[in-house]
């Protein structure tokens, strides 16, 4: 390894398996030529930095997003801080002085819609241009297509907010999760007995899935994993006003309070409906329990 290194760039948010397509071209051109593989991103979504009023829907949070990328096998990740000296930068100066001069890129993989610099009208031939200047060889990455659809986190949050979970998990290569701290809830759920544990959405940055009732696997703080069901809405059958995340861990027993909870979507089992009565909605959950058991492996 001589500390030239063979480089692909973009925020990869949630790290899918188009993303991954990309990384192992990358790895594959590296090894073809003897140098390191590279995988640089950035620590914000560019949007964030540009517009005060964007909300960020990620798909991963930045340590998972690394994890993952890392978890590729690739030689290097190199999250890079965006911020307005960032976004200002045209695309030949950002090849210049941190592609060629800082990172020593000289293999530069380029994703089939991937645009960088402050100028986002110039693509592709642009770039081809600007490397040849700089000696840096830009290549075109081949596209991921899974069953006529372009994988692109765009297209995974539009299946996420439809809670299309399964869909979603296609395209990602893994079960879509969310992180959160347990609070304490109304225990309406632990009166029917269905005790549930409530995750704090105040902390979550990450795109919250529709409304309805999931299949889940939960996994606690400690590794352990069940088998959960959960209702992101506002529990329309005691008038709700605020929308909750509410997990029913089946065959736990004891006090998740404060303690860390990460539930993995497996299957949207209905969408949330208000019923006539508790009695209604205790005869629902039970449905709901048994619909999880059977889909929920471990």
């Amino acid at each position: 390894m001589n500390g030239k290194s063979v480089a692909t760039i973009g925020f990869f948010d949630g790290v899918h398996r188009g993303h991954r397509f990309l990384i192992e071209q990358v790895k594959e051109v590296a090894k073809a030529e003897g140098l390191l593989s590279m995988v640089i991103t950035f620590d914000k979504h560019p949007r964030e930095v540009l517009r005060s009023d964007y909300q960020p829907q990620m798909l991963s949070s930045l340590e998972e997003k690394v994890e993952r990328i890392r978890q590729s096998g690739v030689d290097r990740c190199e999250v890079l801080p965006f911020n307005k000296e960032t976004a200002s930068l045209s695309a030949y100066d950002f090849m210049k002085t941190v592609l060629k001069e800082r990172l020593g890129v000289s293999s530069l993989i380029i994703g089939y819609d991937n645009r960088f610099g402050h100028n986002r009208t110039e693509g592709f031939d642009d770039y081809v241009a600007y490397g040849k200047e700089l000696g840096i060889e830009v290549i075109r990455a081949k596209a991921f297509v899974l069953n006529s659809v372009n994988v692109s986190s765009s297209v995974i949050r539009a299946f996420l907010s439809e809670g299309e979970v399964e869909m979603a998990a296609m395209c990602l290569g893994y079960r879509y999760c969310l992180s959160g701290t347990v609070v304490s809830g109304v225990q309406e759920g632990r009166k029917m007995g269905f005790p549930t544990a409530n995750i704090d959405m105040g902390g979550i940055r990450k795109l919250i899935p529709a409304r309805g009732v999931y299949a889940m696997i939960a996994t606690l703080d400690n590794g352990t994993t069940y088998p959960a069901m959960m209702n992101i809405g506002n529990r329309p059958t005691f008038n709700g006003d605020t929308t909750t995340m509410e997990v029913n861990i089946l065959d736990y027993h004891g006090d998740l309070y404060g303690r860390r909870l990460t539930v993995s979507f497996v299957k949207r089992l209905r969408s949330e409906q208000r019923f006539p009565s508790e009695k209604a909605l205790m005869e629902q959950l039970k449905k709901d329990e048994e619909e999880t058991r059977k889909c929920v492996t471990l």
